[in-house]
């Protein structure tokens, strides 16, 4: 964690957080009103954080020559690259590889995780799985279905089931 990250995720929950209000009153009328500042939902700031993520600018930390010079960071790759904004994250090292388990960057891999077959986004098998494959699982769910009431006094229901398909990463 550097210093320039630390102002973006304050400044995202700030941008998105919501003024809520609920009226009090005979038959619906807004006699009294409460209001209260709501956070944005964590989905939503998992999005913008992930989006963020995909463009993270790699900088290099640069030390000062003199006693009075401040350190600061650079651009590793000037060109094609702008100043990151401070809503922007940067990062000093590159990320770990998130497909094998290691102990030590606390990695647990993506083997044996359920993955979309048909998803081309990170959730599908083939970017989940890292280019080793996935396995196919098969099982029924069954559950009960078409409940009715029955005078007097019991519910009589069908039961459903469904042949049904999970994928998971070898």
């Amino acid at each position: 964690k550097n210093e320039h990250d630390s102002h973006c995720f304050p400044q995202i929950l700030e941008e998105r957080m919501k003024l809520e209000c609920k009226c009090h009153g005979v038959s619906g009328s807004c006699t009294t009103k409460t209001c209260w500042t709501t956070l944005p939902k964590f989905r939503e700031i998992g999005y913008v954080l992930k989006d963020k993520y995909n463009k993270a600018v790699h900088v290099e930390v640069v030390r000062a020559s003199r006693l009075r010079q401040p350190t600061f960071l650079k651009v590793k790759k000037a060109n094609g690259y702008q100043k990151p904004l401070e809503t922007d994250l940067v990062y000093i090292e590159r990320s770990p590889n998130y497909c094998e388990e290691d102990a030590k960057t606390g990695s647990v891999g993506t083997q044996g995780r359920l993955c979309n077959r048909t998803s081309p986004h990170t959730d599908g098998c083939d970017l989940m799985c890292c280019g080793r494959g996935y396995n196919t699982h098969q099982y029924t769910k069954e559950w009960q279905c078409n409940c009715k009431f029955q005078w007097c006094c019991f519910v009589k229901c069908n039961t459903c089931s469904e042949r049904t398909e999970v994928f998971t990463c070898k």
